[in-house]
């Protein structure tokens, strides 16, 4: 959910109930055909709502998916507290995760999730991102986006490693046709760490890569 959603929301009558589908991210990336994607989902009203989120990537030889389901309480302005349940799927075995974070507006008008997450096996998790939007123009605009992944204990079988996993950062200009609709290009770049960057090194994949994308943008 951007900053500007979160600001309608906060306008919202309390005893009225809304929903929205955001499509933050679908997108082709060059170099291994891989089509990645970003989406939430929510339904509630001013203080309370359900939020379904999922984000991935599907090529040819490898796949990711991360989906939550999460109670999202407002505790201040312009910031929610987020609990519930994540579900890795894709490449390996599936993961299941209790979730507990925080989402709002950071100082300056920067979007900011962050997410601590339990699993079995004593497994643990943080994930953190953050993005900001640059309005060259009423519809011209520029977002520098970064995601960092850490985890508690190696994973192999999902090629994951102790500390921190990988860095994902993305630079993307959309052009918003309405509102809710804006198709963009940009660069998005991943690199791996530690024993992650181990594993794929091992499996004969590179840990750090750099792609082009094009891709759309809409919610409804």
């Amino acid at each position: 959910m951007t900053g500007e959603q979160m600001v309608q929301l906060m306008e919202m009558n309390d005893a009225a109930r809304f929903g929205a589908v955001s499509i933050d991210r679908l997108e082709w990336r060059e170099r291994t055909d891989e089509v990645g994607w970003e989406a939430t989902a929510w339904y509630g009203g001013d203080h309370n709502k359900l939020v379904l989120k999922t984000e991935g990537e599907y090529s040819d030889d490898n796949d990711r998916v991360r989906n939550e389901a999460l109670w999202d309480h407002v505790v201040a302005r312009w910031w929610s507290l987020q609990s519930g349940v994540r579900y890795d799927s894709g490449s390996g075995p599936s993961r299941t995760w209790a979730a507990l974070g925080m989402q709002g507006l950071a100082p300056y008008w920067f979007d900011v999730d962050a997410t601590f997450y339990v699993g079995d096996a004593g497994r643990t998790a943080l994930r953190a991102e953050a993005r900001y939007d640059l309005r060259l123009t009423q519809r011209l605009i520029l977002q520098p986006q970064l995601e960092l992944n850490l985890y508690g204990k190696n994973d192999p079988q999902r090629q994951l490693g102790s500390g921190l996993s990988d860095l994902r950062a993305g630079l993307r200009l959309r052009y918003e046709v309405r509102r809710e609709f804006a198709p963009y290009i940009g660069v998005h770049f991943n690199a791996l760490f530690g024993e992650t960057a181990d594993l794929a090194q091992a499996a004969g994949n590179h840990d750090t890569e750099t792609q082009f994308v094009a891709g759309i943008r809409f919610w409804f």
